[in-house]
């Protein structure tokens, strides 16, 4: 569409138009339909009635899709180009720029814009096909200046410069000081663990002047042997501060035990004056917990250089297009490079070469691209899968590979892609994926496909994350009188616990070493029988042994296994790097002896849970179990909702890998609902929760059947309805399905054997926790032409947030082993 300049019939509602509110976003930079931005030839235009941005190429011409769709007339086109004296730095990222001379705070820092780039502006009238002048209308000028000075949407979304904020506690602020009962340190370097010979990482107990080590941090060399924390367990004392970094200006690293988190101390001052500690006297000496944070963070980096030092060679072209970083969203980016290297994914968002995207973008439901599910997921496929965007950006500092910017192969990694919009809308109300704060990849996994099965439920069409699913089974058979109880479970994810056995530390690093471990004996021991102690069984109505053991009933298209690598360090998982052999050429296969087949010809089921309604109470819980994860440091809370996830057993070690998993659940706190007999005789579904569910986009019978099954928790009938999305739900003229109905409906995958996978891509973590440190993931291509059509895959590539490199063969068969999430695909 070409605009001429020819007198526009629209000029009176011009003065209609009203400037973005603060909480709307100005989506100025980028197309919300594809990643076309600012800096391309046509640039992007801005509606001026809902500053939705679109693209004006002729290809795509989202701009003009969006003006038929909503009626919109007016536009503000914005075009950017950098100015000649940045013209050097174009292309070069904040993060590869010189540091600053000293990291005070976990920072995203925000480039000046307006310094760097000259921006050319213009509106137009779609309708009648011509640009508007300043000059025509007085409203012009301010409206094109609202456009260009508001926040756009990046900037809200990604926030300008975040960073933990950290607050008093009620512990700071009352705090019962104790008279010094030893003598006052002078200085800290003179100052040693009152328990150990430790002189750095020292913290100092403001209640009794105590001074004692913290827990180690790991991949730094200060050690700690975590006597701070053994005294707060021994006296109750909350609040300590790590003598090191307390400045004269009041600042330092202030811990409360309690709260679990670090804190601020308003009256530090007069605290430390209780302990002869002059504030105004002290100098900086040790690194704070945030700046080792920065500090680790940055040094998490996977190597782009093969055995011999050689930089690894970049490779552009469809399908590989690299993501940058937002600050700490590498996590996000590994699995997006990973799902949309599977067909399933390919072909239900990539529709390039049909109309089926132009489509949609026409009757698209909501009222903004950015708010869609389904637009966002098209752009992401389009921008990693077409190749449009993934074009070399030179630069002419240092890699972060280390070679030199002499390397031709070093100067040209893409300036990758922003997913903004779409990290925005995914995480949107989300507790942790909606922060800039780094996750765990796993948990994002998750998380991203239930957004999906429920923007799936409320469009209809393809569910693409069904060939995540498969069925477990498990049976439980009572020793005494041998009746049998099956279960069925969905899941998406094979979580396998992998064992660490010791085998001495590195003597060059000191650094612990663990012996290889096969990951079929991993599966195996998942799936073998094990003796449950204390079992109530319902027909003998008396505690007993009982064998537990579950099987795959249905194997899925793609198989995801989480390779838990966990040990409890000082009170605090961390991450062990525990080598996992895999198959022989990366192939792994299920058998007939991993398949459930139910219940068989001669066995006796156990007897149904009694329906009577008791007085409502807590559950029983096993108490020797309970001590166990009590003595670990767990809250009470936490250590029932685990055992009860885990058949409330003697079982420990499966309750605690359970809180492993469930650290970060937003309501892990939250009071258990006391059982008032079984769900279907508990009160009727209210309508307002009906209601609530429906909203989401389920119908009233499957949100009548959810709340029923789950007591009406609503938190656990969402559960259930992303757990059991063939279930129809209540016949609203009929009594429920019975037990035979429910059990005969269609599972997921397969139930064939033999199920033959072969390893497709690999996610890697660098880092002591999973939510630190660094994700990369390691993808199987075609090496030839890299293109979207299957073929013989055989060539690795890694894809490290914008940077995409072909894998060497040494480097892949190293970090293969360490890796934390497997994606294998049936073959």
């Amino acid at each position: 569409m070409s605009a001429d300049h020819k007198k526009c019939t629209h000029l009176l509602q011009v003065a209609s138009l009203d400037p973005p509110k603060l909480s709307q976003s100005v989506h100025r930079e980028e197309c919300t339909q594809c990643f076309d931005d600012q800096d391309t030839t046509h640039g992007i235009s801005v509606c001026l009635t809902c500053f939705n941005g679109g693209c004006m190429s002729a290809e795509r011409h989202h701009a003009q899709t969006h003006w038929k769709k909503t009626g919109h007339l007016f536009s503000a086109d914005v075009k950017r180009i950098i100015k000649k004296k940045d013209e050097k730095s174009l292309g070069q990222r904040v993060e590869d720029s010189e540091p600053p001379l000293k990291m005070t705070k976990l920072a995203i820092l925000e480039e000046r814009d307006v310094e760097k780039y000259d921006y050319y502006t213009s509106v137009r009238c779609w309708a009648c096909d011509t640009f508007i002048g300043k000059d025509d209308s007085p409203k012009i000028p301010s409206m094109i200046s609202s456009v260009l000075t508001s926040p756009s949407s990046a900037r809200q979304s990604e926030v300008k410069a975040w960073e933990e904020e950290i607050l008093p506690c009620e512990h700071t602020l009352t705090l019962d000081q104790l008279p010094l009962s030893t003598q006052p340190i002078a200085e800290a370097r003179d100052a040693t663990c009152s328990s150990c010979d430790l002189k750095s990482n020292l913290w100092l107990c403001l209640t009794c002047g105590s001074l004692g080590c913290g827990r180690a941090q790991f991949g730094v060399m200060n050690g700690g042997n975590g006597h701070g924390l053994a005294h707060y367990q021994t006296s109750g004392h909350p609040i300590a501060v790590k003598l090191g970094t307390i400045t004269p200006e009041g600042n330092a690293d202030i811990y409360c035990y309690s709260c679990d988190d670090s804190k601020l101390d308003p009256s530090l001052y007069t605290h430390l004056s209780t302990f002869g500690i002059n504030l105004a006297a002290q100098t900086k000496t040790e690194s704070s917990i945030t700046e080792m944070q920065i500090e680790h963070n940055l040094n998490y980096d996977f190597s782009l250089t093969n055995e011999e030092g050689k930089a690894l060679e970049p490779i552009h072209g469809k399908g590989l297009t690299g993501l940058r970083n937002l600050g700490n969203s590498c996590y996000m980016a590994s699995i997006l490079q990973v799902v949309f290297a599977l067909q399933e994914f390919r072909k239900r968002y990539y529709a390039l070469e049909s109309t089926r995207a132009q489509d949609h973008a026409e009757t698209c439901p909501e009222p903004l691209p950015a708010d869609c599910v389904e637009c966002q997921m098209r752009k992401i496929a389009d921008g990693l899968l077409s190749g449009r965007y993934a074009v070399p950006s030179p630069s002419d500092a240092i890699t972060s590979s280390g070679a030199e910017a002499t390397d031709p192969i070093a100067t040209t990694f893409q300036q990758g892609l922003k997913p903004s919009t779409f990290k925005s809308l995914i995480g949107k109300g989300h507790p942790e994926f909606s922060t800039m704060k780094q996750q765990d990849s796993e948990e994002f996994l998750g998380y991203f496909v239930s957004v999906l099965r429920r923007d799936w439920k409320k469009r209809g069409g393809e569910d693409p994350t069904r060939i995540f699913s498969y069925t477990t089974s498990q049976r439980l058979q009572c020793t005494e009188c041998q009746k049998v109880r099956y279960r069925t479970d969905e899941s998406d994810v094979l979580s396998v616990s992998v064992p660490a056995i010791d085998k001495g530390k590195d003597p060059q690093t000191e650094k612990m070493l663990y012996r290889d471990i096969l990951l079929t004996q991993c599966i195996d021991s998942l799936l073998a029988p094990e003796t449950l102690k204390g079992y109530h069984c319902l027909s003998c109505e008396r505690p007993v042994s009982a064998v537990k053991q579950t099987l795959v009933s249905s194997f899925p298209s793609v198989l995801v296994i989480h390779a838990k690598k966990f040990q409890l360090v000082n009170w605090v998982p961390a991450k062990l790097d525990i080598p996992l052999v895999l198959p022989d050429s990366d192939v792994l296969e299920f058998t007939e002896e991993h398949l459930g087949k139910g219940l068989q010809p001669g066995e006796e089921e156990m007897p149904e849970d009694k329906p009577a309604v008791q007085e409502a109470s807590l559950p029983q819980f096993n108490e020797t179990a309970l001590a166990q994860l009590q003595a670990m440091g767990f809250p009470l809370i936490r250590c029932q909702k685990a055992l009860l996830a885990t058949g409330n057993t003697d079982d420990a070690e499966a309750a605690m890998e359970w809180l492993f998993g469930h650290m970060e659940d937003p309501n892990i706190d939250d009071p258990i609902p006391a059982a008032t007999g079984s769900a279907s005789s508990g009160p009727e579904p209210s309508t307002e929760q009906i209601s609530m569910l429906c909203d989401m986009g389920f119908t009233s019978a499957h949100a009548k059947k959810a709340l029923r099954e789950t007591g009406s928790d609503m938190e656990r009938a969402v559960e259930w309805l992303f757990s059991h999305p063939d279930d129809m739900g209540d016949d609203e003229t009929g009594p429920a399905p019975a037990a035979q109905e429910i059990q005969s409906k269609p599972l997921p995958g397969s139930n064939s054997v033999p199920a033959r996978y072969r390893l497709k891509a690999f996610i890697s973590h660098k880092g002591p926790a999973v939510h630190s440190g660094h994700y990369v993931a390691h993808i199987r291509m075609p090496e030839a032409s890299m293109d979207l059509d299957p073929q013989e895959e055989d060539q690795w590539v890694l894809f490290n947030d914008e940077k995409v490199v072909k894998a060497d063969e040494e480097s892949v068969n190293e970090l293969k082993k360490l890796a934390y999430l497997y994606i294998f695909e049936r073959v």
